[in-house]
């Protein structure tokens, strides 16, 4: 069996399941956020049920209008709050203690190895970088779950990703991701186990596999997975909250396809308005002049995201016609970025440093595009209208482009503004 397999037959409590095979698993941990949760609780309410099943396997956090943006994010924050209170639910995340979701719960050990988790959020698929079925569902399918402490799945098919070759310079998972979905397509592994393996994903560190995993669901899959390894110990062995175990696909087991790259050439990827998939390489583009930056997400807001972009903008000036705004994703990664003296550096570049919220990712606020406006970002999406206006463009790109595209003001590799 594959990784994703043997993980789902465990908790189905079954000895072996084959892709398509549906099954009733029971899950190792639930989340919600401020968007999806809300219509979670109506459907818990309405069906009559009291308790969650567990108050410590259920998680919500308000991270995509938080801090509330106006009357009505307040008031679906309330609902969640409220909820948390009368359930006593152990994992509430509000403004002060709250994290941009995706980046928040493996940083608190309550993800871990081997798990099954769901959460009303598509990007739910990040947690399989540490070797977890991971995967957004809907907030109908977050309630039953909620309540049950089970979900049921059609077991997906295993499409294998093997990445050989050392990376270039300013190149990471942002870049490896961006390459796959390029080559595969937004609808290239619909329903479909994304597995990476290779050299260059065990010479990965975490930040960058998270990043890889978290993007998945850009290719249209139903999970992103590596399987743990020392890497993924030494991350989880100071956070976990509870026992986790490690697994490994089978030498023999069943692909439904295998994709072999060798990245050593691999340049920083750049995904083009509008689609995640239009990809092509920074120093192939024209001079495409920006409007803003933004560095930050559950895709790229990680301590070591950070710092790439410190390394790019010390020293220098954000381009006076572009705002640059960092977003750390959780309050320690705040806390110990500004430690670090890394927020002085982004001061004297002139760019803004906000507390942690997912607001301009989704166009939500706190970031938001006019007609007209381009933003290079180190987010996940860029369909029309995804940062605001319909007219407005958004450029994908690691943390190292987007912050030497905020000095070059236009779309530039690190290399230029060094």
């Amino acid at each position: 069996m594959t990784i994703s397999e043997k993980i789902l037959a465990k908790h189905a409590g079954q000895s072996s399941v084959r892709s398509d095979d549906l099954i009733e698993a029971g899950i190792d941990f639930a989340l919600g956020n401020d968007i999806t949760a809300p219509l979670a609780i109506e459907a818990f309410r309405k069906s009559g049920a009291e308790r969650v099943f567990d108050r410590e396997r259920v998680a919500l956090i308000p991270d995509h209008f938080a801090p509330n943006k106006d009357i009505a994010s307040a008031m679906q924050i309330r609902t969640l709050r409220e909820f948390a209170r009368e359930q006593q639910l152990v994992h509430f995340y509000e403004v002060g203690r709250m994290g941009v979701e995706h980046a928040l719960l493996p940083e608190q050990g309550l993800v871990l190895p081997g798990d099954v988790v769901i959460g009303a959020d598509s990007h739910t698929c990040t947690y399989g970088a540490l070797g977890a079925f991971a995967t957004g569902v809907g907030s109908t399918d977050l309630a039953a779950a909620m309540i049950t402490g089970k979900i049921w799945f059609k077991v997906p098919a295993s499409v294998k990703f093997i990445f050989r070759g050392q990376r270039r310079p300013w190149v990471g998972g942002k870049d490896l991701i961006l390459h796959t979905i390029g080559q595969i397509g937004v609808d290239g592994a619909r329903y479909k186990a994304m597995e990476f393996v290779g050299e260059t994903i065990e010479a990965l560190p975490m930040t960058d596999r998270f990043t890889m995993c978290n993007m998945a669901i850009e290719a249209g899959a139903k999970v992103g997975i590596i399987a743990p390894d020392a890497v993924t110990e030494e991350y989880v062995r100071a956070r976990a909250k509870r026992p986790y175990e490690f697994y490994r696909s089978d030498e023999d087991a069943v692909y439904e396809s295998v994709y072999d790259w060798d990245v050593s050439a691999l340049e920083p990827m750049v995904a083009l308005p509008h689609s995640p998939q239009n990809v092509k390489p920074v120093t192939a583009l024209p001079q495409i002049r920006i409007d803003q930056v933004v560095v930050g997400s559950c895709t790229n807001g990680r301590l070591e995201d950070l710092r790439q972009a410190a390394a790019v903008l010390k020293g220098k000036k954000v381009a006076p016609q572009v705002r640059c705004l960092i977003i750390p994703a959780t309050q320690w990664i705040y806390q110990q970025a500004m430690r670090e003296g890394l927020f002085e550096i982004f001061l004297e570049a002139e760019a803004a440093v906000s507390t942690p919220t997912c607001g301009p990712c989704l166009g939500g606020h706190m970031g938001i595009l006019a007609a007209g406006e381009r933003a290079v970002a180190t987010t996940n999406r860029n369909f029309v209208g995804r940062m605001g206006h319909v007219e407005s463009e958004v450029y994908l790109s690691n943390p190292a482009v987007a912050a030497a595209s905020a000095i070059a003001g236009r779309i530039a590799h690190p290399d230029e503004v060094q």
